[in-house]
């Protein structure tokens, strides 16, 4: 400390202290202003020091050197400080935020961080299946997400949905050209770019109006099914029990892939979906056939101390728990005995076998957990669970002479 009294130190003096190589630890200049001096450093440096809050901390700001920082704009600063105090600021977090905010402002904006914002601001708080945003959004971050948001074009854009396309997905690709859109919207809203580039871009420019699609197996392509899943290499028993409750329940692949344990009731034979974690937002309770219980009892064993049913393997991205609805399709482009057809064509595939089977056409639209319309929808409570659940196992018990015909050593049986 600055023992000198009031003696008030100069340039001169602070000079003379390099020149002689005088070092010292503190030497007080004025309120809480301070000059540190020690053998370590080749120039002098500004300290703020002072005490403030309940507890009365220390709280230190490095102002510099006297090589970047005169001794007239140190006590500049020293005052500003002061008054922030004497106003019950600290000029310490005043400084941070101050800073942090100039970080902000001088930050390049990414399209990867754009759409990392949208994902957790839009995407994980409000949408019922976020992981559908996951693949187009991390083609869309592949593609162009090195490129400052105010510099992307339609160019760019479109040049993405050209290159996504030679993947032969056309669905994928407007699934990416939607979100696109999303994304762009986002970055408008916020007033970080003035309109949307991906705006006038329609599915024209990526996979095009979809057909609505009829696509359901056959007997054979069902007996071709099982044998290819079996034998397939790479395909893993894990995949194989997935597809087949996909087929057995008339499920949805995120039902079932999204799946929490507590969600199943082995013992009683049920598996109780909540509105959340439905399409169509209708709870239900789904009575499991005997082959079904059976799988899922693997399943169970498979998954280990994970609470999901499917919990994400190894390779996969760790933000999800679970695997994600990618997993099925990759696995089945495994399968060349059977072609032209996707996970939700299984649907389809039960809900013809279903009527094929005499089940009633009310019953098998509860199994597929359809929402009844008209006057039925509104007025009819009845959920047919019994008859489901009969429906339901003559549909596995169907499934079950398809696998047995085609698997002769049994060890994927049902």
């Amino acid at each position: 400390m600055n023992k000198a009294g009031n003696s008030k130190i100069t340039d001169m003096q602070i000079k003379a202290w390099i020149k002689n190589k005088e070092h010292f630890e503190f030497k007080k200049i004025e309120t809480n202003l301070f000059l540190t001096f020690p053998p370590r450093f080749n120039i002098p440096t500004f300290k703020f020091r002072y005490r403030m809050g309940p507890g009365k901390k220390r709280e230190i700001i490095s102002m510099g050197s006297y090589s970047k920082i005169s001794l007239a704009d140190a006590r500049k600063y020293a005052k500003q400080y002061n008054g922030q105090i004497a106003n019950g600021t600290s000029p310490k977090l005043n400084l941070e935020a101050r800073k942090s905010a100039e970080s902000r402002e001088n930050e390049v904006f990414t399209v990867e961080k754009l759409a990392d914002d949208y994902y957790k601001e839009r995407v994980l708080t409000r949408l019922k299946n976020p992981t559908n945003a996951i693949s187009p959004l991390k083609r869309l971050k592949a593609a162009i997400g090195k490129i400052p948001i105010a510099e992307v074009t339609g160019k760019h854009i479109k040049d993405m949905y050209k290159k996504d396309l030679k993947r032969d997905f056309p669905a994928s690709t407007n699934a990416l050209q939607k979100e696109t859109i999303r994304v762009f919207t986002y970055a408008v809203a916020l007033d970080l770019i003035p309109y949307n580039p991906a705006q006038l871009l329609d599915v024209s420019y990526a996979g095009g109006t979809q057909e609505q699609r009829d696509r359901n197996l056959d007997e054979t392509e069902l007996n071709k099914l099982f044998t290819d899943m079996a034998t397939a290499k790479g395909f893993g028993r894990v995949n194989y029990l997935t597809i087949k409750l996909v087929l057995l329940l008339c499920i949805r692949k995120c039902e079932l892939t999204q799946a929490q344990k507590t969600e199943f009731d082995l013992a009683n034979s049920t598996w109780s979906l909540t509105k959340q974690r439905t399409k169509k937002t209708i709870a239900i309770v789904i009575p499991l056939p005997r082959q079904a219980v059976k799988a899922l009892s693997e399943l169970f064993e498979a998954s280990g101390d994970s609470s999901y049913l499917l919990p994400a393997r190894k390779s996969q991205n760790r933000n999800l728990p679970h695997i994600s609805d990618g997993t099925i399709n990759s696995a089945l482009k495994k399968i060349t005995q059977v072609t032209n057809f996707t996970v939700h064509d299984l649907r389809r595939t039960a809900k013809t076998k279903l009527q094929e089977l005499g089940v009633d056409e009310f019953v098998s639209e509860r199994c597929l957990n359809h929402r009844i319309y008209g006057v039925a929808g509104i007025y009819g409570n009845h959920d047919f669970f019994k008859e489901r659940k009969e429906a339901l196992q003559k549909w596995a018990d169907y499934l079950e002479s398809r696998e047995s015909n085609n698997l002769e050593d049994g060890t994927n049986a049902m």
